[in-house]
């Protein structure tokens, strides 16, 4: 077992979603040796080893690490933040029970931005995917509200097939 807890430690006003509250927590020992293996996980935003600073999206919200401290924001309440904190925990320590199973990341990784999917797009505003331009249709790929499959003209184009591919590569 590589972690024992991550003890509550506050409470704040979630800026993004009033009303819910962004939790803070205490690692029972510093995570700078799991962040490299947790970093290979899916739902990464961000990584950067020599800060020693993790980001994953969540379904709502962001979980962001740091070697002493955990940030969950848009947590409903306190009962619901202490859940996420045993349940984070419990993902560290089969992340690490696996590491030997994992390249862990030593280098910084971000997210794709909105314009490197965009870049990436037809860019002919057809809107057959349902939205009115190929910048919405990018938002809402990032959203997870549509799919590479929504874009006809990336699917049916074959010169298109390389741009496909890295956007599924991207996403």
């Amino acid at each position: 077992m590589f972690l024992h807890s991550i003890e509550l430690i506050e409470t704040l006003p979630c800026l993004s979603e009033p009303g819910r509250i962004t939790v803070v927590g205490k690692p029972s020992r510093s995570l700078d040796d799991v962040l490299p293996y947790l970093a290979t996980l899916p739902g990464v935003i961000s990584y950067n080893p020599e800060a020693c600073t993790l980001t994953f999206h969540r379904r709502s919200g962001f979980l962001a690490m740091y070697a002493h401290r955990v940030y969950i924001t848009q947590v409903v309440d306190i009962e619901e933040g202490l859940g996420l904190l045993s349940s984070l925990v419990d993902a560290i320590n089969a992340t690490w029970a696996h590491r030997h199973e994992l390249m862990p990341v030593n280098t910084p990784r971000r997210a794709a931005r909105l314009l490197d999917v965009w870049s990436l797009l037809p860019k002919i505003n057809c809107t057959q995917c349902g939205e009115a331009t190929c910048m919405a249709f990018a938002a809402a790929l990032m959203q997870h509200r549509r799919t590479l499959a929504d874009c006809l003209p990336l699917g049916d184009d074959t010169s298109l097939s390389g741009q496909r591919a890295s956007l599924e590569a991207m996403l």
